[in-house]
């Protein structure tokens, strides 16, 4: 018994599906590590800049050390982005004062209510 052309190409598919999934995946790979290195050319040319410059993005000397020190596979950029968040949030917070409501939690004592009066305390049971 030979094999037919139908028999042939229904028994190629999952061939043929997993070498577009395996060349989908290599391309993905190169590139995220193309963006990688134009990324890491970026954080180089932020070297460049003086103290003043990268003080003005939220940034330091040290934060690009650390950031060039990565693999060069490894996107430099999320450690500059994340260093540059957190000097924000922590010039935002000093700013406000340590008292404000914009650097504080937010209370879960619910505030009023029928159980509670306006300072979150239960108030005395009262007898009818």
């Amino acid at each position: 018994m030979t094999p037919t052309t139908e028999t042939l190409i229904s028994a190629g598919q999952p061939v043929a599906r997993t070498i577009n999934s395996v060349a989908w995946t290599v391309l993905r790979r190169v590139a995220g590590l193309a963006q990688a290195f134009k990324h890491r050319r970026d954080a180089a040319a932020l070297a460049s800049f003086d103290d003043r410059m990268l003080a003005d993005i939220g940034l330091s000397r040290s934060d690009l050390r650390d950031a060039l020190a990565e693999p060069m596979w490894r996107d430099p950029t999320a450690i500059l982005v994340n260093r540059a968040d957190e000097r924000r949030v922590r010039r935002r917070r000093f700013a406000l004062g340590p008292w404000s409501p914009g650097a504080l939690a937010p209370s879960i004592v619910p505030d009023g209510g029928p159980h509670f009066d306006a300072a979150g305390n239960r108030p005395a049971a009262t007898t009818h």
